[in-house]
């Protein structure tokens, strides 16, 4: 039974080489409901492509705790409000689903892949995915693990590929560690991960149907395990995954490395600007602003080289409105706030 179903980067503005062709994108299976994959006029609705599970920061939209008009508003009207951040990568050629994160709002992002994932009929489906990738252990980002545990949906040997240093804790600490010593999850060494080399050949994963999974390490707070970032490289398009990061200046060489290839980057927008946070600095907490992200990609951007779209935005960010000059900023720049439900051919 069919089970589930740039070639450069700017380290400074003005540096710009060519790039490969840009990834098309569709809507569809989104998470507020709707109708339904829709494609774009003229592309095809056949083989693998990523689906956008969610976009928001860990504490999700609305916020834990918050009466901000934005969080507000998303729950008087579900539509507004976001998930946490998370890919799906789908080979309807060989029934295969993978996700890249494991989020708090994993059941519902579950949920969001029935029409791709055969989903059996009157009972739980005890392999509702073929595998995970980790980016880093913060809590928006592998709390979801939990739901594949012996209280829920109860996995055998699901693949989750990570870090060593991930693995570690996941393998020391419980309550990930029953997941281990049950047998409902298999942990997957990404080994030989190269510190100065974003775009490292080490750690590649072949899921199938031409698609290849190649882990990015990306500087950010490691307090319990390493980050990554994942490039996505299928038979026509290449995109890349950075939902949480430091500053880009923090990669440094890396960051050229990471993009080259790219057509499609899904960045991390967690905070337009530095001033959003009463009684908390941003520069402390980390992220690039999409203000400067404007700045280092827009020649790239302008140019049709290179594709961006904004994830991980935060419950406080201006952006996050459809009407907001920030919005209307990013996308008289060229770029794109990311939704949730959105799907990039591969």
């Amino acid at each position: 039974m069919f089970r589930r179903a740039l070639h450069f980067l700017l380290v400074s503005p003005a540096a710009v080489a060519l790039v490969l062709g840009l990834g098309c994108v569709r809507q569809g299976g989104g998470v507020s409901g709707g109708d339904g994959p829709r494609v774009d006029p003229g592309q095809s609705a056949s083989g693998p492509f990523v689906r956008i599970l969610g976009t928001a920061q860990d504490g999700g939209l609305p916020h834990a705790a918050c009466s901000c008009d934005r969080c507000e508003a998303a729950r008087r009207n579900p539509a507004l409000a976001r998930r946490v951040a998370s890919l799906a990568v789908v080979l309807p050629e060989g029934g295969r689903v993978f996700l890249i994160d494991a989020t708090p709002d994993l059941p519902e992002q579950l949920a969001a892949l029935a029409d791709v994932q055969g989903t059996p009929a009157g009972r739980v489906d005890r392999a509702p995915v073929d595998g995970v990738f980790l980016t880093h252990a913060h809590i928006g980002h592998y709390l979801g693990l939990a739901y594949f545990g012996y209280e829920a949906v109860h996995t055998k040997g699901l693949p989750v590929w990570a870090t060593p240093r991930m693995c570690r804790f996941l393998r020391d600490n419980g309550p990930w560690s029953q997941l281990v010593s049950l047998g409902n999850v298999s942990l997957q060494e990404l080994d030989g991960l190269a510190q100065d080399d974003g775009a490292s050949g080490d750690g590649a994963v072949e899921l199938g149907d031409g698609v290849v999974v190649r882990p990015v390490v990306a500087p950010h707070r490691d307090e319990y395990a390493d980050t990554l970032g994942f490039r996505i490289e299928g038979p026509r398009t290449s995109l890349l995954f950075v939902p949480d990061t430091d500053s880009w200046e923090a990669w440094g060489d890396r960051l050229p490395a990471a993009l080259a290839g790219v057509d499609v980057a899904l960045l991390d927008g967690t905070f337009y600007s530095a001033d959003e946070l009463p009684g908390r600095a941003v520069t402390e907490i980390g992220h690039p602003l999409i203000t400067d992200s404007l700045e280092r990609f827009g020649e790239a951007v302008r140019s049709g080289a290179l594709r961006v779209l904004f994830t991980h935005l935060n419950h406080s960010n201006p952006a996050l409105v459809p009407e907001s000059p920030e919005r209307h900023s990013i996308e008289r720049a060229g770029f794109e706030v990311a939704e949730d439900g959105l799907e990039i051919p591969l």
